[in-house]
């Protein structure tokens, strides 16, 4: 995200993008979301406080006039209308998802405090009160090792090595798609890949001889033939003989899964993701390593994956042998 070409919000938004941008190394994508929450916020405010004409079209209200002495005036009730608010939903009796109603509180309890911690510029943080929506839980979905394996065995083309290749880091080394398509063959060593992950933290993921052989395999046959200049050092080279793009990964993975007769709808390389910690934790691998692996900032990101695996829990639970006797076994 290019902060030099915005022009169309105040200053002491454009501070704090510039904030999470430079000091705290947040990606395009996160202060892209905190730029188009915090829009929809102040035109929101501004429309309902009838500063602005009925007429004038939700994408049209000017907010770079909003100041300190604005944000001070906002009450919490503002807020809580705001987490739902969507111009588009307006007339149609719908509100927000509970993910995005998050995502919303979450971006104006982040400039709010910004603003109280950072800068100093509030006495108060109205934002310490307010509460995030509540998100019903869901866990995440995988594929069972079987399926993973008619997954890896639908490789095939002129492609088929690359593609298996990709596929095997996502399944054994759990690598979001961004990750994925931003190494570089100089990142690859023989046991692991150095990985540059959320917030330009970086990390060394390593992986077992199967990823290991898919990597050389692919490597044997790699060529940088034709691709720009720019593009020479990418590990993965999409068709169009420059640097595989998120969008490039997606379409290739869905022609897989529809080759190994799985449903395509279902799956994204997120979810690969989900299943190469799935995977790990079923077979022993610790919480905490599972943490470094997926290079989470948060244990409880991690976390979720421990409500997974019923079956083994029930397993647990089944051979301790004091939970298998009953009152009158004791008894007796």
């Amino acid at each position: 995200m290019n902060l030099d070409q915005i022009c169309d919000v105040p200053d002491i938004v454009m501070e704090f993008l510039e904030y999470h941008s430079t000091v705290r190394g947040h990606s395009d994508r996160t202060v892209a979301g905190y730029y188009l929450d915090l829009k929809i916020l102040f035109r929101y405010l501004k429309r309902r406080r009838r500063l602005v004409s009925k007429e004038t079209p939700f994408q049209e209200i000017d907010i770079t006039d909003v100041d300190l002495d604005f944000i001070k005036s906002i009450r919490i009730e503002e807020l809580y209308r705001y987490q739902s608010y969507s111009p588009e939903l307006e007339n149609e009796n719908r509100s927000l998802s509970a993910a995005s109603r998050c995502r919303r509180t979450s971006s104006v309890k982040s400039f709010f405090n910004y603003l109280t911690v950072k800068r100093h510029l509030l006495d108060h943080n109205i934002c310490q009160e307010l509460d995030m929506p509540k998100r019903q839980a869901s866990l995440p979905r995988y594929l069972e090792e079987s399926e993973c394996e008619r997954l890896l065995a639908a490789c095939e083309g002129p492609f088929a090595v690359r593609d298996y290749a990709i596929l095997m880091l996502f399944l054994s080394c759990g690598l979001r798609v961004s990750e994925l398509v931003s190494l570089n063959v100089t990142d690859v060593y023989e046991d692991h890949v150095r990985v540059l992950g959320k917030g330009n933290k970086e990390r060394m993921v390593f992986y077992a001889e199967g990823c290991q052989e898919a990597i050389e395999d692919y490597l044997s046959v790699r060529s940088d033939e034709n691709v720009k200049e720019s593009d020479k050092k990418a590990l993965f080279i999409s068709q169009k003989r420059c640097r595989m793009t998120t969008r490039a990964v997606q379409y290739m993975l869905n022609n897989k899964l529809l080759a190994a007769g799985l449903d395509a709808s279902r799956y994204s390389p997120h979810k690969l993701r989900h299943t190469a910690a799935t995977l790990m934790l079923k077979n022993g691998v610790d919480t905490r390593a599972l943490q470094e692996v997926l290079g989470h900032s948060n244990l409880n990101t991690t976390q979720i994956y421990t409500h997974l695996d019923n079956a083994a829990l029930h397993e647990a639970a089944m051979a301790n042998p004091i939970g298998r006797k009953t009152k009158d076994e004791i008894e007796s």
